[in-house]
Formats: structure tokens, sequence, C-alpha cells
């Protein structure tokens, strides 16, 4: 069994220690844990860490060495980040916590604390193209991103804590610290029209509080967006208002509330500034950046969505060889219709195929939920929360069958129609496949399905003939409806 690999992160807000199950293209957590120490409070304006954020600091990382021997760390990592850097007892700090956690501490410069950030991004975004902006308690750091490649970064003291700091707890004077900071970068212009990739707790605690006012149907933070627009009049409103009266305030931690104005500031000055067309969340940032760096190329070049829904096949599925028939079944299938399918299309079906039967152990009535409740909230990564509902309604029209009633509308109206189209034709597919095969691998190879001039034609060879039944017929049918053609069951020599 491979040892955890784990990292601890000593910011100006938090500690937090989190442990990953070992190196991967998509790092499953098995322990997350942190501790709000506010070690960034004041430096901005007294120039020193505070005595008593120092103390929480160091009482954290004595109880996640602790942990880190408990959980049979076999590789530990622990970085500090702006405010250990930028404060004159940083150093002085720096040694301290050594002694706690029992373990070297790599201080980052804002570069490579840039540079971290987005590689993070890289490795749980598919095809990031955009600016990443990982804003913490004592800095905000930008940096520009498209597919693996990066741009220089740069740092910003724009952080939470130290605005709040340095405007002496006035979001109204937050905004000319931050509209003037801004206009000295090299990096935020580039932004326009593009994608604004949101890391940080605090951003993160204002999309979460975006999407409970708005009674979204999803709750995983990770490849959400918001059109900046709106992002922009949801923050002026979080900057201007008591934080309090805000509705659904009591789903953001007690301590992370104050920070919300001046994160909300920033991110205003930031799309009113540079124009970027959308916000997206992402909760990789730092730590997975470094996990990904670690990396080989050829793990690197891995397609991190498919590698986590094999790891779920493998763990839950009957038979994990039945899930790679599927793809290449539904492969064959979706050649001979014609129609067109884009490479994040096909990559999305064969995700949908891998985590087709990862629900089976549930009770035939609760398949649905089950699956859906997996999709939904699952560390699924390099998905989009469109991507995330198609695979939801796949599983959806399966169990429940291809009509709406009972599928969720909230899902549905996540997804194009196209793609609403092309999660019925996936599940009734599938629904095809698993009466055939019984959900057994080395069946399907031998049952192809495919599409003939007007006809959609499934093939039984003779020793599986005995298979040929109303209902499965029905299936066929049922498939052949979606695409317009008439359904045949033939037997094969």
């Amino acid at each position: 069994m491979k040892r955890p690999v784990a990292i601890v992160d000593i910011g100006s807000n938090s500690v937090r220690l989190v442990a990953y199950e070992g190196l991967s293209r998509a790092p499953r957590q098995i322990f997350n844990e942190k501790s709000l120490c506010a070690l960034g409070d004041g430096v901005a304006t007294t120039g020193k860490l505070p005595k008593a954020g120092m103390e929480k600091a160091l009482s954290a990382l004595r109880r996640f060495k602790v942990l880190s021997e408990i959980l049979q760390v076999g590789e530990l990592h622990v970085l500090a980040t702006a405010a250990a850097r930028d404060a004159s007892n940083g150093a002085e700090f720096v040694e301290a916590a050594k002694l706690a956690i029992g373990a070297p501490i790599s201080l980052l410069s804002g570069a490579r604390e840039a540079e971290l950030s987005a590689h993070g991004v890289i490795s749980g975004i598919h095809k990031p193209d955009g600016v990443v902006g990982d804003l913490g308690g004592g800095s905000l750091e930008l940096i520009d991103v498209k597919g693996a490649q990066l741009g220089k970064g740069e740092t910003l003291p724009l952080g939470g804590l130290s605005l709040m700091d340095a405007s002496k707890k006035s979001p109204r004077a937050a905004v000319k610290i931050v509209r003037d900071s801004l206009a000295q970068s090299r990096v935020i212009d580039r932004v326009a029209g593009r994608t604004f990739y949101a890391v940080g707790g605090t951003w993160r605690a204002l999309a979460k509080l975006y999407m409970s006012q708005r009674n979204y149907p999803l709750s995983v933070m990770h490849g959400y967006v918001i059109p900046a627009r709106d992002a922009a009049d949801f923050a002026g409103l979080v900057a201007r208002v008591d934080t309090e009266t805000l509705i659904s305030i009591d789903i953001v931690n007690l301590q992370r509330r104050p920070l919300l104005p001046y994160g909300a500031v920033a991110l205003a000055e930031i799309i009113r500034q540079a124009g970027p067309k959308e916000i997206m969340i992402s909760t990789a940032g730092v730590r997975e950046g470094l996990l990904y760096e670690k990396l080989d190329l050829a793990q690197r070049r891995q397609d991190p969505l498919i590698v986590a829904a094999s790891d779920a096949n493998q763990m839950f599925a009957r038979a994990p060889r039945h899930a790679d028939d599927l793809c290449d079944w539904t492969d064959r299938f979706m050649r001979s219709t014609h129609l067109e399918e884009t490479a994040d299309e096909r990559r999305l079906r064969h995700a949908a195929c891998l985590l087709a039967d990862v629900n089976w152990r549930a009770h035939p009535d609760y398949r649905a939920e089950e699956g859906l409740n997996l999709v939904e909230n699952t560390t699924l990564t390099a998905i989009d929360h469109p991507g995330r509902a198609f695979l939801a309604l796949t599983i959806s029209y399966r169990y429940l069958g291809l009509d709406d009633d009972g599928v969720n509308p909230q899902i549905r109206a996540l997804v194009s129609a196209r793609m609403l189209d092309r999660a019925r034709i996936v599940a009734a597919a599938a629904r095809l496949a698993y009466l055939v095969s019984g959900a057994m691998p080395d069946i399907l190879p031998s049952t192809p399905v495919v599409c003939l001039k007007s006809k959609v034609v499934l093939t039984l060879p003779k020793q599986l003939a005995d298979l040929a039944s109303e209902r499965l017929y029905s299936r066929v049918k049922q498939l052949a409806r979606l695409i317009g053609r008439e359904p045949v069951v033939t037997i094969g020599e």
C-alpha cells in the first residue's frame, strides 16, 4: 500500500494539513484539517506577525506533526507564504515552526506561489485559458495560464487581512488601495475576454454564498462559473452592506465573514479594470500544484477526469473491465451514427461509461439517487458544472427511464439542448448494454450495435441468441427512436 503524501500550508489566515492517498493525476484527499490562526493579522501595519497568531499556528503545527505520524505519511511538504515572508519576525517564526512540525519549511516567494497556484489550476481545470488569481490572507498572486503553459507570476499586497489592516477596516477605503495596486499589475490586463480562475478560501466563500442565494442545484465548488457582470454586481453588494444581513450568510464560517467585503472589493475591481468574460472557481491551488509538479510528463498528460472515473470504477463496479468494453462499444456505435461528437463530448461519454456501474450495490429503487449523489458531490476534477450535470443526467435517464419525469429539472437546466439529447442517447445505450451483458466483461465486443442506413442493428452471436426478447427489442427501439432510425435485432453466424 502506498504511503500518503501530505502538505502543510502555513498561510496568512489559516494553517492547514492535507493528506493525499498518493501521487496521481487525480489525487484523492484522505485527511483535511485547518486552523484559522490569522497569522498575518496586522502585518500590513505593524510589519510583524502577531504573538497570538504565532502561538495558534505553532500549536496547530505540533498537532499536525502527530496526525502525520498517525496517518503514516511517507512524504511531508511544508510551505509558508505571504505572512511569513513579509513580516520582520518571519524568519524567527519559521525556525520555531520547523521544530513544531519536525520538517523543513519552504518559504515561497510571491512568484513561486503564483507558479504553484497556476499548476494547481492546470491540474484541476480542463484546458485552462485565462489568468489565475490566488487570494490569500496576505497577498494576491496573479499569473497567466493557457493549457499547460505559464506566464510570469506576480504578487500584490491585496490579501484579505492585508486589505483590512491597510484600510483600517473600511471596505470603502480598500477600493482605492486595490485600484492603485492593480494599476501597477503586468498580468491582470491579459484576462480581458478570457476566464479569471479564482483560487482561495475567501473567494470560494463568496461563490458559495452566491450559489446558496440562487438555490443552485449542485454544492461542489470546483468548476463553478459566474458570468463576470453577475459576479461584479454581487461583489459590489457584499462590499457595501453589513455581511450579517446577507441571505444565507450562515453557510460562511464566522471567522471567514469579516474578510468577505475585502475579497469582494478585490474581485469587483479586477472585473472593472480587466474585463474577464467569467469567473471560475478552482479549489485546486498551491497544494495541488505542488503534487502536479512531482508527476512525470506521462502522468501530467493523463486526463484527470478519466483517471478519477477509472479509479471509481475500479473501487466500486461489479466487473471493472466491463466499463472499458462499454467505452469501446459506444465508440463504435457513435461512429456509425455519423453524429458530430467533439473531443470534449467524447471524454464525457467515456467518463459516463466508467461511472455507469459504481452504484450497483444500492437498492434498485435508489440507484439513480445514489449515482446522482456520487456525480454531484464526488471529487471529480477537470470538469465544469455543465459536464458534471451531463454525467448526472446519464445516470438519471438510465435508471429512471428516458422521459423527463423524475429527472431533476434544475440539473437539466445546466446543460445545453445538445448535451441533454446526448445524455439520453448515452443512457439509452447503457440501458441496452447492461441488458445484453449482465454487467460482465467480454460480452459487448461480440454484440455490437451499429447504425446501418435507416436502422439501428443489434447483432447477437448464435450462442447468445436466446437473449433476444421483447424487452431487449424494446431497449433497441428506445435507442433507435432517439436518433430517428428503425430497430433491428439479428442473429449472427
